[in-house]
C-alpha cells in the first residue's frame, strides 16, 4: 500500500517529512515493513504552500485500515493545526492512483475535487481536516512516478531543541561538499561561501544532504559534526531533476508555470533598483520579459553579458509578468557590434548626426561621412548552460552538476 500525507506544517514550525519519518517508525513497530519513503516536490508557485510544497509517500507491507489509523492519528498529534494554512491530507491507497494527477500537481494546479474524484476512482481511504487541501499533496505523493529521482538524508532535531540556534559546524559541512561533490550538490554555496543544506525556520529539520544515490548522501553525512539527532531518514525524492518545466513559446504563457522558452534577446540587459537584471527575448510571435534577480548573485553578471541576437533558452517560472530565471542556456551567441557616428579624418573629431539619411557631419570643419562606425567587442560568453547558484536554487531545479542537457 502507499500512504500520502500532506500540508502538515507552518512557518511557524513542524515538517511533513519529520511526521512521516517518526510514522515509518511507528508503522515498523506495528510489524509493517516500510519499503520506500518519498519525498514529492510539487509546484513551486503555488500561492497557499506553508515553505517548500512538500508531500510524502511512505511504500508499506502491512494492513491497510491500520495503517490509515496510524496515520490519522499522527497527523492529529504532530500537525500544526493553529496555522490558518495548515490543512491537513492523508490518504492509503492499495493500488497507485492515476499518475498523470502527480504530473499535473508538479507543474500545474490541482483543485481538491481532482484529488477526491482520482481517490475514489483508485478505491483509496483518505481523510482531509479544515478545508482538506493537504488531500492534493497527499494524492500527489502516492500517485508519483519519477522519470528521474535522487536522495536527501534528513537529520531531525530532539523536539526540547525546536526553535533554538542549530549547530552544525560550518568547516564540516565545506569538508563534505569537497569530498563529494559533484555526487552530492546543494550542501554550500563555495563560491559565495554561504551554507545552504541548514535551514534557519523553526522546524525539526537540522540538516538535509542531497545527492544521487543513498551511499553517496551517507558519504557526506559522515563529514558533518553537528548536535546529535533525533532521528535521520533517507528519502527518494524529485529533487534536482526540474520535473516541474514545460515547453513554452514567448506569447503563450500563464501565471505560475515553470517553463523551458526559446527566444532571441531583443535588447541589452538592464540593472534595475535593489540589482534585480532584466532583458527581453522574442520569437516569431511575442517578446517575454526576464528576471534574474538579486538572490541569483554571479549568475546576474552571465546574464548582463548576455547582447541582442543571442539565442537563448530561458528556464523558470513565468510570474508576475517575467520569466525568473533557474538557469538558461546560450544557444547561438551573437556578435557583439558597437555602432557609433564616426571621427572626422581631418581633425580627429567625433562627428555627428546630420539628419536621418544624411550620415553625419563633423561640426568643426564640415567634413560628411555616411556609415558609421562599427566595433566589434570580444567575447567572454560561449555558447553552453548558466545557473544560479546552490543558495538561490529551487528544489526541484536540476543542478548542472547532474549532467547538463543537450545545446538545443
Amino acid at each position: 500500500m502507499l500512504i500520502g500525507i500532506d500540508d502538515t506544517d507552518s512557518p511557524a514550525g513542524m515538517c511533513t517529512t519529520y511526521l512521516g519519518a517518526v510514522l515509518a517508525r511507528r508503522l515498523i513497530r506495528e510489524h509493517m515493513r516500510v519499503r520506500e519513503a518519498r519525498l514529492v516536490r510539487l509546484n513551486p508557485n503555488v500561492t497557499f504552500k506553508t515553505r517548500g510544497n512538500a508531500a510524502i509517500a511512505l511504500d508499506v507491507e502491512g494492513d491497510p485500515e491500520h495503517a490509515f489509523a496510524l496515520a490519522c492519528g499522527i497527523v492529529e498529534e504532530l500537525a500544526d493545526f493553529s496555522c490558518e494554512k495548515t490543512n491537513p491530507g492523508v490518504v492509503v491507497a492499495e493500488k497507485r492512483p492515476d499518475p498523470a494527477f502527480y504530473r499535473k500537481a508538479v507543474t500545474d494546479f490541482c483543485e481538491i475535487d481532482e484529488a477526491v474524484a482520482v481517490l475514489e476512482a483508485a478505491g483509496a481511504r483518505y481523510k482531509g481536516w479544515k478545508n482538506r487541501r493537504g488531500l492534493v499533496g497527499a494524492t500527489a505523493a502516492v500517485a508519483s512516478v519519477f522519470a528521474d529521482a535522487t536522495y536527501e538524508i534528513l537529520a531531525y532535531r530532539e523536539p526540547a531543541r525546536w526553535g533554538t540556534p542549530r549547530e552544525v559546524d560550518r568547516e564540516s559541512l565545506f569538508a563534505a561538499e569537497e569530498e563529494t561533490f559533484p555526487h552530492t550538490w546543494d550542501t554550500v554555496d563555495v563560491a559565495n561561501q554561504v551554507v545552504v543544506c541548514v535551514p534557519h525556520t523553526p522546524d525539526p529539520v537540522l540538516f538535509g544532504i542531497r545527492g544521487e544515490s543513498p551511499a553517496w548522501v551517507m558519504a557526506a553525512r559522515s563529514f558533518i559534526e553537528s548536535e546529535k539527532p533525533a532521528l535521520e531518514q533517507i528519502w527518494v525524492t524529485n529533487q534536482g531533476t526540474d520535473a516541474h518545466l514545460v515547453p513554452g513559446t514567448c506569447g503563450a504563457l500563464r501565471e505560475g508555470i515553470s517553463y523551458r522558452v526559446w527566444g532571441v534577446v531583443a535588447g541589452r540587459p538592464a540593472t534595475g533598483a535593489g540589482g534585480h537584471v532584466s532583458f527581453m527575448i522574442r520569437d516569431d510571435d511575442a517578446e517575454a520579459r526576464c528576471m534574474a534577480y538579486e538572490p541569483t548573485k554571479n549568475f546576474r553578471d552571465t546574464v548582463r553579458a548576455l547582447v541582442p541576437g543571442d539565442e537563448i533558452v530561458a528556464v523558470g517560472s513565468y510570474k508576475k509578468g517575467s520569466i525568473n530565471l533557474e538557469k538558461m542556456c546560450l544557444v547561438s551567441p551573437a556578435r557583439d557590434l558597437r555602432i557609433t557616428a564616426p571621427q572626422c579624418t581631418a581633425c580627429n573629431k567625433r562627428m555627428t548626426s546630420d539628419g536621418k539619411g544624411k550620415g553625419f557631419k563633423c561640426r568643426k570643419c564640415g567634413a560628411h561621412a555616411m556609415d558609421p562606425e562599427v566595433q566589434e567587442i570580444s567575447r567572454m560568453l560561449t555558447a553552453g548552460w548558466y545557473e544560479v547558484p546552490p543558495t538561490a536554487r529551487r528544489h526541484l531545479a536540476k543542478p548542472l552538476c547532474r549532467g547538463a542537457p543537450e545545446i538545443p
